[in-house]
């Protein structure tokens, strides 16, 4: 095994800025193209807000103070890099290698954090006693000690054994998160979904969690001393339009679909937040009107959603595979990790001889896997597909939202 580095190297702006170009060509799968390899720098206070570095080195990087707001890291190495407070908020992080960070004081409120792996890795910090740029290096989880992660994503990540006293998890989505062990005494929770999350063993005294969602969640053998668990809300919560429960509207659009408008309601449900509906897997939703909807990782496994508006919604790492989304409008929606393999993205037979294209202008679809997805005559103008998977995908270019039929 190669020994780790002693020292911090730096860098000027110069070299700094060709290595993003380069890494810009190598995201765009260009031949000149290079991927980032910036580990182990002196990128302390830097300034790298919206650059695109995913997939880029920047193991044990010396980050301190650095800003780097908005930056899409998905996939990055940042293994023991050094972030503490750094700015990092609304940062798009989803799958980056974070074992033995040091994030102590940093923000990352509204960061996309889905699958992060915050374990045991080798932590490499400045020794004071010998150098600016002489390295120590402590094998340790992650260091998330007074880090703000107010309204982050943190779905499936694994933060076992992380240090977090007094860190800020309030409304961060935590479901399904594995945290056993971790030390999160004086954590504000409040709001939060922890949901199936795994805390065992997790040290919890003296937290807050007002508030927060904790259906199906594992405390076993964790320490709530001075925890007030009353405030934990067991049952996930019944979202309520106009007085009536979101799954009600739901099954009434369905049977409505299912009896082509004869019963059943068609429903609005713009800008609501429908992940507490878990699946709506093979749920008939032809021309749904979502637009700016909350369906971050829901299970919508062979649904129908011909003609469906979702202008602007958020379906990262949403689980479409096969489901029917010919004719859908999905403009500036985010679908970054969402997984449509073998889904239906081509043109809604209007009449005979008129078609509608999917809209899929303006929409994000970063690490998406879209294999073997029908994409044929959909409107691509604008779409972020960096890092897609299209391998077997049918594309063909659109002529608008309404295409002929071939031959027609």
């Amino acid at each position: 095994m190669a020994a780790l580095p002693k020292l911090l190297h730096a860098i000027d702006q110069s070299l700094m800025r060709a290595n993003l170009r380069a890494h810009g060509a190598f995201l765009a799968g260009a031949s000149e193209g290079e991927r980032a390899r910036l580990g182990y720098m002196d990128l302390a206070q830097v300034n790298l807000d919206g650059e695109d570095l995913a997939e880029a080195d920047l193991g044990g990087s010396h980050l301190r103070s650095a800003s780097l707001r908005g930056a899409k890291l998905e996939g990055t190495n940042l293994a023991g890099a050094d972030l503490r407070e750094a700015d990092l908020e609304g940062a798009m992080l989803a799958g980056a290698d974070l074992r033995g960070v040091s994030l102590r004081g940093a923000n990352l409120a509204r960061a996309d954090l889905t699958g992060c792996d915050f374990g045991q890795g080798v932590q490499a910090t400045i020794d004071p006693g010998v150098g600016s740029r002489v390295l120590r290096h402590v094998k340790r989880a992650a260091d998330l000690e007074q880090a703000v992660f107010a309204g982050a994503i943190l779905r499936h990540a694994s933060l076992a054994g992380v240090t977090g006293q007094a860190a800020d998890f309030r409304q961060a989505d935590l479901s399904n998160a594995c945290l056993t062990g971790a030390r999160l005494q004086g954590a504000n929770f409040d709001r939060a979904n922890l949901s199936f999350a795994n805390l065992r063993g997790a040290d919890l005294k003296g937290a807050s969690v007002r508030g927060a969602i904790a259906a199906g969640a594992n405390i076993v053998e964790a320490t709530t001393f001075g925890t007030d668990l009353s405030a934990l809300r067991f049952e996930a919560p019944v979202v309520m339009v106009d007085g009536r429960p979101l799954i009600e509207l739901i099954d009434a659009h369905h049977l409505w679909c299912e009896s082509g408008g004869a019963r059943g309601a068609s429903a609005v449900l713009t800008g609501l937040d429908m992940r507490g509906l878990g699946s709506l897997a093979g749920r008939l939703l032809t021309a749904l009107k979502a637009p700016g909807a909350n369906l971050h990782g829901l299970d919508l496994q062979g649904a129908a959603l011909q003609g469906c508006d979702l202008t602007g919604a958020d379906l990262r790492t949403a689980d479409l595979r096969l489901a029917d989304l010919r004719g859908a409008i999905l403009a500036g929606a985010r679908m970054d990790g969402a997984d449509l393999r073998g889904g239906r993205l081509g043109p809604l037979a209007l009449t005979e001889t008129r078609r509608m294209a999917a809209d899929l202008s303006r929409s994000s679809f970063r690490r998406a896997d879209l294999r073997h997805a029908d994409l044929r005559g959909a409107d691509l103008a604008s779409a972020d597909l960096t890092r897609a998977q299209l391998n077997g995908a049918w594309l063909e270019p659109a002529g608008g939202r309404e295409v002929a039929e071939a031959g027609g």
